[in-house]
């Protein structure tokens, strides 16, 4: 692994919310009721975890992102500064609450209701606001937390200025052929892939993107090919695993190696490094490692 000495720019676009994580000796079944050993609330939001996530990591980070103008919101953005992500262009609307999600787990499964919330707020015309700090960065990310048109618009605004853009296609939805086409890396659940490219099978659509898409499941391993064979990665804990969040934290990690220009191979592994790591710890960014933990 090399890690250059200059700090990587990264721009983030996405969502942010808080977690309520309700801890259950076991996932309720249709119409039943079960009682929660335990309650915690944690930051969450995908295009938040992201931002943390690349932020420890060394990079220098600014997020994209809305949240309501109510005390949660205010917890968001005072997480955001503490973790060094520059929160500028992180808007403010009246027109709904902050993001927040309701997850409940069970001996690490769980089952994850998203509020969007302000969210859905965040407009092209917000990404335009940033629009210099485009033509200075190494790498934008987005996930699909915010609306596709917000997504497109990024991605179209990132090529324009010839930056790579890495895409987390979660919660899966049918991405445009163009935006697949654009975007440097995707990064997508084994059991999603038909709701993604409407195709189900795994090895034709690692086959036609190869090198560029990067499929996930829980066991934290991560398969991809590289134009000449199927490379499987696996870096599972032994000790009980915290999953969520990791599809973020190998987001993260990947988007560092390469803005570091590490080969594929290389950023896989860091990136599931890194996401073994943060399992680790309840909630997203909780266990999130920071540069100095790889070398310590």
């Amino acid at each position: 692994m090399n890690f250059l000495s200059e700090q990587p720019r990264i721009i983030v676009v996405g969502s942010s919310s808080i977690d309520l994580v309700l801890e259950t000796e076991k996932l309720p079944s249709p119409n039943e009721t079960v009682l929660a050993v335990k309650s915690d609330s944690y930051f969450g939001g995908k295009g938040a975890n992201q931002s943390v996530g690349t932020a420890r990591l060394g990079a220098s980070v600014y997020f994209i992102g809305c949240v309501g103008m109510d005390p949660l919101g205010q917890q968001i953005m005072r997480n955001l500064v503490s973790e060094n992500v520059n929160v500028g262009f992180v808007h403010e609307t009246d027109k709904d609450a902050t993001g927040t999600a309701y997850v409940t787990t069970s001996h690490g499964n769980a089952a994850i209701v998203v509020v969007p919330a302000a969210n859905k707020y965040l407009s092209k015309s917000h990404i335009d606001e940033a629009d210099k700090y485009f033509n200075t960065a190494d790498l934008v990310l987005v996930q699909l937390e915010v609306s596709m048109e917000v997504v497109e618009h990024t991605v179209v605004k990132a090529k324009k200025y010839g930056k790579k853009v890495g895409l987390y296609a979660s919660p899966a939805m049918r991405v445009s052929e163009e935006i697949l086409e654009k975007v440097d890396f995707i990064v997508a659940k084994s059991n999603e892939l038909y709701t993604i490219f409407g195709e189900e099978k795994r090895e034709e659509v690692l086959k036609k993107y190869f090198n560029k898409v990067f499929v996930r499941d829980d066991t934290n391993s991560t398969i991809y090919f590289d134009g000449t064979e199927m490379k499987y990665y696996r870096n599972d804990k032994d000790e009980k695993v915290y999953k969520m969040g990791m599809g973020d934290a190998f987001t993260s990690g990947f988007a560092i190696a390469l803005c570091h220009g590490n080969s594929i191979e290389e950023c896989v592994k860091f990136g599931n490094e890194v996401s073994s790591r943060v399992s680790g710890g309840k909630g997203s960014q909780t266990g999130l490692p920071r540069m100095s933990d790889f070398f310590s």
